[in-house]
């Protein structure tokens, strides 16, 4: 790992906001980022007319569902919902420390990707902060399986994701991805993979409540020929892995900090992403907090150990 910004915690030059309708819940909503103090993690604050304010920080610890996005809070009170885009942008640009301000419960959907996220963030620009970057470190291989599905956490020398899916439908089928974890690869690999679904899951989505501002303006959209029906088509020739790799990256970035290790998931979701997550955050024996360090002597930049929290995601 290099010297410069990415030893030190960062933060945004200057605030930006952005707006567009919850995918889930239909309903419009603003979104606003803005600089914030080193140690003091990514904080939601929500606020809405007639309905319960408040702050939420985004650690796993505040995952309060799984089923169709991840939401931070209690779905049935204080919550914001749909972070994952929000959080996979900030993760893989390098900001740790931001206020995000909402006049809503869902985050945009914007194109159903994190492109918008990105472009937003990369106008304002990054302030580095002179208080170094801890990370979690992987120790040893930490695994969940649920079902036919299963995702791990490995030792590795960096940050690497390897996202596998596998559906019946010809439209997707089989797909693999792998990145290793840097802003340039993300801008150009990952951050315009747009969200998905299938016409045949349409109505029964809609009478549970969800997909009420899904359209092929934000969704990429299978239709019951098996056939992508989005006019433009894909913007990538697996963009369907790709997306699932985005969503994993937002997911995984509610540990509080970036993770030094692999993670590799076979037929993965949300509910997937935050079991192995609790699981890897629950045995203090499969990771260690570390942060960069130049040592006295030479110029050598090392890892080492620290006895102190990140954002104690762990406090479960």
């Amino acid at each position: 790992m290099g010297a410069g910004i990415l030893d030190c915690q960062t933060t945004l030059k200057a605030s930006v906001s952005l707006s567009g309708v919850g995918v889930h819940t239909g309903k419009p909503v603003s979104i606003q980022f803005s600089p914030a103090d080193a140690d003091t993690g990514v904080t939601f604050h929500v606020s809405k007319s007639g309905e319960q304010a408040g702050e939420i920080r985004a650690l796993f610890s505040e995952v309060g569902a799984t089923d169709f996005c991840t939401v931070l809070g209690n779905p049935a009170g204080l919550h914001v919902a749909t972070v994952e885009h929000v959080m996979a942008a900030l993760y893989a640009l390098g900001i740790d420390n931001v206020l995000v301000e909402m006049d809503g419960t869902e985050a945009p959907i914007l194109d159903g990707s994190a492109a918008a996220f990105v472009d937003a963030f990369d106008q304002v620009g990054l302030e580095k902060q002179h208080v170094s970057r801890r990370y979690i470190r992987i120790l040893k291989p930490v695994r969940v399986e649920q079902g036919a599905s299963w995702a791990e956490f490995k030792p590795f020398a960096g940050t690497q994701f390897e996202v596998e899916i596998d559906f019946a439908d010809a439209a997707i089928g089989r797909q693999s991805f792998s990145a290793t974890l840097d802003a340039d690869v993300f801008r150009r690999d990952i951050a315009r993979a747009r969200t998905f679904g299938f016409m045949k899951d349409v109505e029964r989505l809609w009478a549970a409540g969800y997909a009420l501002g899904s359209s092929l303006e934000n969704s990429v959209v299978i239709g019951e020929d098996g056939r992508v029906i989005n006019l433009e088509g894909l913007r990538y020739p697996n963009e369907f892995v790709r997306h699932k790799m985005l969503d994993a990256m937002g997911d995984l970035a509610l540990a509080g900090a970036r993770f030094l290790g692999s993670f590799r998931s076979y037929r993965g979701g949300h509910k997937l992403n935050a079991a192995v997550l609790r699981a890897l955050l629950s045995d203090s024996s499969a990771f260690e907090i570390v942060e960069t360090t130049r040592r006295e002597r030479g110029r050598s930049i090392e890892m080492v150990a620290v006895n102190a929290p990140v954002f104690a995601p762990w406090s479960l």
